[in-house]
């Protein structure tokens, strides 16, 4: 049940989940179907990732489909009902996928909730996978839709055709890929964007939120959810090498130990995102040390390429690593690997907890 005053707009079409909503972001290959399910049987809404290739979705759909069927809680079975979904959402880079293989893979196994992100060609786009995903589901799948502006927001909930259901706010804390240069931090952006909007789509808010300190004040800006990505990294869950998951750990004071930069997707090969648009924040290595001294990106890149193919878990690390470690500004906030369900229902209960204490004192 929703505090007073905190509208939890999500609740009717995700009925399984509990107060307030928390969300597994669909980070690329590492939000796994286990990791969705998990997040899913402890009351909040998990999605998968985007795999290696974009046929990787069917697989990961048919294996979460499985899981659910065969593993599923007999509570989740229930509150899901009858609708014919599955109970997780599925993720989706427009840049580089492809429509025709997610329209398959989304009738056959339909998801409650599909995420759309980075768009090439603006709105345009948008609309085209909406109307082409609302018509696989049957409507069933309900659209939701990453921005970071303020102008991106008002677009897509204006638009006719690829209006979503849903939107997700992403602030400039957000690890993974964000906006390059014009993104704001959730402080403004959310509450920003919820008085341009009068309230009218649910809000999800994602960026630098690792706790139940961030889920509330997310709520007090106007969101309805809350989404978390870096949490998840360090869940037991996720698709994830032991290495990256300890430089997780490790690392702290984000605003200085993490950076916005292609530099690691160049280096892992990865090229063609609208790179004035996005760019991916990660924990800095010494890749990042080297290339600020001035060494040349080939160098770079051969260094990056012999320790992913010889160094193992140490091909990451702030004293070791080279290559690509995705998180958001909250990192330090990760302190230790944990089962997917109980990051949600501590977070969960140390944001009931604060939202109490602040009605006890008012």
């Amino acid at each position: 049940m929703a505090a007073p005053g905190i509208p939890n707009s999500l609740e009717s079409n995700y009925p399984w989940t509990s107060f307030p909503p928390i969300i597994s972001a669909p980070m690329r290959v590492m939000s796994s179907p286990a990791l969705a399910l998990a997040v899913s049987e402890a009351g909040g809404l998990g999605f998968i990732g985007p795999g290696i290739k974009p046929e990787s979705i069917m697989t990961d759909l048919s294996e979460v489909s499985s899981m659910f069927s065969d593993r599923g809680s007999t509570t989740l079975k229930r509150l899901a009902g009858d609708g014919g979904v599955l109970p997780v959402g599925i993720g989706f880079q427009l840049w580089n996928g492809d429509l025709a293989l997610a329209k398959k893979a989304v009738e056959k196994f339909v998801p409650a909730a599909i995420w759309l992100f980075a768009p090439k060609d603006g709105q345009k786009d948008v609309a085209e996978w909406t109307e082409g995903l609302r018509e696989a589901t049957k409507g069933k799948s309900r659209i939701w839709l990453q921005v970071g502006t303020l102008g991106e927001a008002v677009e897509a909930a204006g638009s006719k055709r690829g209006r979503p259901d849903v939107l997700v706010i992403q602030g400039q804390e957000a690890g993974g890929h964000g906006r390059t240069s014009d993104g704001a931090s959730l402080g403004t952006l959310v509450p920003e964007i919820k008085d341009a909007l009068k309230g009218d789509i649910p809000l999800v808010a994602a960026g630098g939120i690792a706790d139940g300190r961030g889920v509330a004040a997310a709520l007090c800006l106007g969101a309805s959810g809350v989404a978390m990505g870096t949490r998840f990294l360090c869940s037991e869950e996720a698709r994830i090498k032991k290495g990256y998951q300890d430089a997780v750990l490790e690392a702290n004071d984000g605003g200085k130990n993490t950076v916005r930069t292609h530099l690691y997707n160049h280096l892992r090969g990865t090229f063609g995102w609208p790179e004035e648009r996005w760019a991916p924040r990660t924990i800095v290595n010494k890749s990042w040390e080297e290339h600020t001294q001035g060494v040349e990106f080939e160098q770079l890149k051969e260094r990056h390429d012999q320790s992913v193919n010889e160094d193992g878990d140490r091909a990451w690390g702030r004293q070791t690593g080279r290559t690509a470690t995705y998180a958001g500004s909250g990192v330090g906030l990760v302190r230790s690997v944990d089962p997917a369900g109980e990051i949600v229902k501590k977070a969960r209960e140390e944001a009931k907890g604060i939202l109490r204490g602040f009605q006890s004192v008012l």
